[in-house]
């Protein structure tokens, strides 16, 4: 990979079906555009005046309970709602617009106001993969798509800094899921096999771009990779959904998450900001067996706890642009210690 750390190149997105342009060394520009304000540390473990936390009352007036594990509720301000109006699909080709019902959850995966997933431990952790595994099961028997999500930090727009994270459920499938579905059934016909199976089993051959590896996962820096040190977390068996995760696949998630999250505060020993979310097959009877279940974890990060990758210019008008080379990122998180900067 010598020639392409040293010269612009595109690759590849076989899931999206899209490009994205790598300019190495582009870190090394002086840089005199925005800082961002760095992230307060030393949160109490309760704040009363937290929504979140136990025991307190949220916006809405309702109370928490004074739950001791995760908790999870309809979000007071909900993105879509159950009762929505259905009306039909209009067949203007300009102005086309449908209804969507559906259902938004808040799961607070601690009830520590000063932990994030990578200061937890991985009991904790298993406790939050559970109860995603669980709302997944019940949102699915109502809901064509279930999104479990986390947005973490203020710089991707978290509103709150209580551990927490989102389900947005709905009766439809978004427009990144169909293209993620698109592009797997037609591998499957294709190849006859699974293509993030088949990428994982390359990854963990070639091994440049992977950060860390158990018996059950894989967490890496995809080859195609838009953000500075985005990774993607896969398992190593067919899986379609988060509900078919076993117990045992549940603990060795637990500690692939740990090492992962750990690894990103330790990058710029911040609490290091970031997008998730796991994607897996739509609850849908059109299942033929081509998804593979994966969680992509999308960091804007770039040179330092203060300066981020902004998405402007080249990237709103042309296509997806990076910084650094996938193999640079891997390489710089995968030599990162496991042990948390805060407890060394």
């Amino acid at each position: 990979m010598a020639l392409v750390d040293d010269f612009p190149h595109r690759r590849y997105n076989p899931l999206l079906e899209e490009w994205v342009l790598v300019s190495p060394h582009r870190t090394k520009r002086p840089w005199q555009g925005q800082f961002e304000a760095a992230e307060l540390s030393g949160r109490p473990s309760y704040d009363p005046t937290c929504f979140l936390c136990p025991g307190n009352t949220r916006a809405n007036g309702e109370r928490n309970p004074a739950y001791q594990d995760t908790f999870n509720f309809v979000n007071d301000y909900s993105a879509v709602l159950a009762d929505t109006p259905e009306f039909s699909e209009s067949s203007d080709p300009l102005f086309r617009m449908e209804s969507v019902q559906g259902e938004c959850r808040v799961i607070c995966f601690s009830p520590h106001h000063d932990l994030t997933l990578a200061e937890m431990e991985p009991s904790e952790i298993q406790s939050v993969i559970k109860t995603w595994k669980s709302l997944g099961i019940e949102l699915g028997e109502k809901y064509t798509w279930v999104q479990i999500f986390e947005n973490k930090g203020p710089i991707m727009g978290c509103s709150n800094p209580h551990p927490h994270g989102q389900i947005w459920a709905g009766d439809w499938i978004p427009t990144l899921v169909t293209k993620e579905d698109h592009s797997q059934r037609a591998y499957l016909d294709q190849n006859k096999s699974s293509m993030l199976l088949d990428y994982a089993k390359r990854e963990i051959l070639e091994g440049s771009r992977v950060v860390s590896l158990n018996e059950d996962w894989v967490s890496l820096v995809p080859f195609w990779a838009l953000w500075p040190f985005e990774t993607m977390v896969l398992p190593r068996r067919k899986l379609s959904r988060i509900s078919e995760i076993t117990e045992s696949e549940t603990a060795s998630l637990a500690a692939i998450l740990k090492d992962l999250l750990v690894r990103y505060d330790n990058l710029f020993e911040t609490s290091f900001p970031y997008s998730m979310g796991w994607h897996g097959a739509p609850n849908s009877p059109d299942d033929s067996g081509h998804w593979q279940l994966h969680a992509h974890f999308y960091p804007p990060l770039l040179r330092s706890a203060s300066v981020k990758k902004f998405m402007v210019g080249y990237e709103m008008l042309g296509e997806a642009q990076r910084d650094i080379t996938p193999e640079q990122a891997a390489d710089r998180l995968r030599n990162l210690s496991p042990i948390h900067y805060r407890k060394v």
